[in-house]
C-alpha cells in the first residue's frame, strides 16, 4: 500500500490572493447617482484595505472608478476618475502611499451588472480595488 502524498497548504499566502479573506471578498465601494462622495458605510472596507496596504508596503493596487450607463462617455470617464480619486484620498488617511495606488477610470465600459434599471445601475456606480495577480 502506497502512502498518499499530502499537499502542504500554501504558507504565507497574501490575503489579497486568498479568496476567503476579507481583503479578497470586499473590494468594491459603491456610490450614489451622479456623486463621488465616499459613503460612511464603506469606511470599514477602506480601513481594512488601508491598514493592509500600510502593513504591506510592497503591494500596490489599481483603484478603478466606474459609472453606470447614463450620461455621455466623457462625463462618465470624468465621474469614474473622481470616484477613484475619492477612494485614493480615503486610503491616504490610513497612511497608504501614493506609490502604492494608481487611480484610473473605466467610465461605463466595465459594468458589473448588465441590466438597464436602478438595481443594475447601483452595482455599476462603484470603485473596485484591484490587487496584483501574484
Amino acid at each position: 500500500m502506497q502512502a498518499t502524498p499530502v499537499m502542504a497548504p500554501k504558507a504565507d499566502m497574501p490575503a489579497y490572493l486568498d479568496p476567503k479573506s476579507a481583503i479578497s471578498m470586499q473590494r468594491s465601494v459603491y456610490f450614489d447617482y451622479d456623486n463621488f462622495a465616499v459613503k460612511p458605510e464603506f469606511a470599514k472596507i477602506l480601513e481594512l484595505h488601508g491598514k493592509f496596504l500600510v502593513a504591506n508596503p510592497k503591494v500596490s493596487i489599481r483603484v478603478q472608478g466606474n459609472a453606470d450607463e447614463r450620461g455621455s462617455a466623457e462625463y462618465n470617464l470624468a465621474l469614474g476618475q473622481k470616484r477613484a480619486d475619492a477612494v485614493v484620498k480615503a486610503l491616504k488617511i490610513y497612511g497608504v502611499k501614493d506609490s502604492q495606488m494608481e487611480a484610473i477610470s473605466f467610465g461605463r465600459e466595465k459594468p458589473k451588472a448588465l441590466g438597464h434599471d436602478e438595481a443594475a445601475w447601483a452595482q455599476n456606480r462603484r470603485v473596485d480595488l484591484e490587487y496584483p495577480g501574484k
